[in-house]
C-alpha cells in the first residue's frame, strides 16, 4: 500500500473481546481495521447536510441533478474505506485479477475471450491500484464474503456488515463538512482528466491529499458504485433516505480520471445497469471503470428496520429526465 499520512486520532482502534470470542464494535472515533486484506474503514459521525446540485456547475442537464437539493439527516454513524478497494484487496477476497474480471465476455459470468466489440485497453493495473472492471454485483459480493469472513473469524461484532455505502452516506463523507463542487482543491484531492497525463489512467490509491475526514480519492480516479437504485430526489427533507427501483441502474459516485471537473463534483450523480456484464451486446459505454469502496454499518434497530425508501419516480409531480445516464 503507498504510504499515507494518518491523523494520531484515527490511528487507535479500540476493540475489545466479548465472551465466545465475539468482537466488540470499535468505539465511535476510531477506525476500523481488517488485517488481510489489508484494509482501513474511517469513522463517519452521523449528522445532517444538504444534498444535491448547487454550486457553480449546477446545471440539471449534465447530472440527473433534476433532483432539487434534498436536506438529509443521517442518524447512525458508519465506517467508509479510505481509499476505494484495491486490486490487490479484491484478490484477497474474490480470487480474481483485474485481467481475468476483463476477459469476462459479456452475457457471461465465467472467463473467456475478451468482451465482444470491446478495443480499450486496461486503465491502470497494479495491487495499488484501484479495482474496476466490476458490476454492483460483484461489488456486493465482495462485501458479502468480506462479510463472511470476519464474522466467522469472531472479528465482526453482531449486528455489523459490510457493504456499499447509499448514495447519501456517499456524498456527506465526500463533503466532508464542505458545501462547494469540490470538498477543497480538486489537484490535490483527485485524479480526473486536467491531471491524469497525456493519456488518462487510473492510479494508485492515496496518492492525492485526503478530504477533511481522512478519505482519499473520492473526487475522480474510479466512479465508485453506491447500494441504492438510480432515481430522483425529491426535495425537502429526508432521514437516513434509501432510493427504491426506479429505473433498473444503480448510483455510480465521484467520477473518474477521464472526466472534467464537472463531472468529479461531490454532488455530481451518474447510474449503470447492475450487472452490466450480462448483456450480450457491446458493453455500456463507462461500464469497465467501475470500482467501489466498501462501508460498514450497523443493522437498524427492531423499531428502525426500515429506512425510508423514497419513491420518487413514482411521484407524479416530478418529471422524469429523458436519458438514465450522467451525460
Amino acid at each position: 500500500m503507498p504510504t499515507m499520512k494518518f491523523s494520531p486520532l484515527l490511528a487507535v482502534l479500540f476493540l475489545t473481546s466479548l465472551p465466545g470470542g465475539q468482537a466488540a464494535g470499535p468505539a465511535h472515533g476510531a477506525p476500523w481495521t481488517i488485517a488481510d486484506p489489508d484494509l482501513t474503514l474511517v469513522p463517519i459521525a452521523s449528522g445532517s447536510f444538504t444534498m444535491g446540485p448547487g454550486g457553480a456547475f449546477g446545471n440539471p442537464r449534465l447530472n440527473l441533478e433534476f433532483s432539487p437539493e434534498t436536506r438529509v439527516t443521517l442518524t447512525r454513524p458508519f465506517w467508509l474505506g479510505r481509499t476505494e478497494v484495491t486490486q490487490a484487496q479484491w484478490q484477497a477476497v474474490m480470487g480474481t485479477s483485474i485481467q481475468q474480471q476483463w476477459e469476462m465476455p459479456n452475457g457471461s459470468s465465467t472467463a473467456g475471450s475478451p468482451p465482444r466489440g470491446s478495443k480499450r485497453e486496461l486503465d491502470g493495473v497494479g495491487p495499488d491500484h484501484p479495482m474496476y472492471c466490476v458490476t454492483w454485483e460483484e461489488a456486493m459480493e465482495f462485501c458479502r464474503r468480506l462479510t463472511a469472513r470476519e464474522s466467522a473469524a469472531g472479528r465482526l461484532p453482531a449486528g455489523h456488515t459490510f457493504t456499499l455505502p447509499t448514495e447519501a452516506q456517499w456524498e456527506y463523507a465526500c463533503r466532508a463538512g464542505t458545501t462547494g463542487d469540490h470538498a477543497g482543491n480538486l489537484d490535490a484531492l483527485g485524479w480526473y482528466k486536467e491531471n491524469s497525463g497525456p493519456i488518462p489512467i487510473a492510479h494508485p490509491v492515496g496518492r492525492k491529499q485526503p478530504n477533511l475526514w481522512g478519505l482519499y480519492d473520492m473526487h475522480g480516479n474510479v466512479p465508485e458504485w453506491c447500494s441504492d437504485w438510480h432515481g430522483i430526489y425529491p426535495g425537502g427533507e429526508a432521514v437516513d433516505p434509501i432510493l427504491e427501483m426506479y429505473n433498473h441502474t444503480r448510483s455510480v459516485r465521484g467520477g473518474s480520471w477521464f472526466d472534467d471537473a464537472e463531472y468529479v463534483r461531490s454532488a455530481h450523480r451518474a447510474d449503470m445497469l447492475p450487472d452490466w456484464r450480462r448483456l450480450r451486446a457491446r458493453r455500456p459505454v463507462g461500464s469497465v471503470g467501475i470500482g467501489f469502496r466498501v462501508a460498514l454499518t450497523e443493522t437498524a434497530p427492531a423499531s428502525r428496520t426500515d429506512a425510508p425508501a423514497l419513491r420518487s419516480a413514482k411521484n407524479p409531480a416530478m418529471a422524469l429526465p429523458e436519458k438514465n445516464a450522467s451525460r
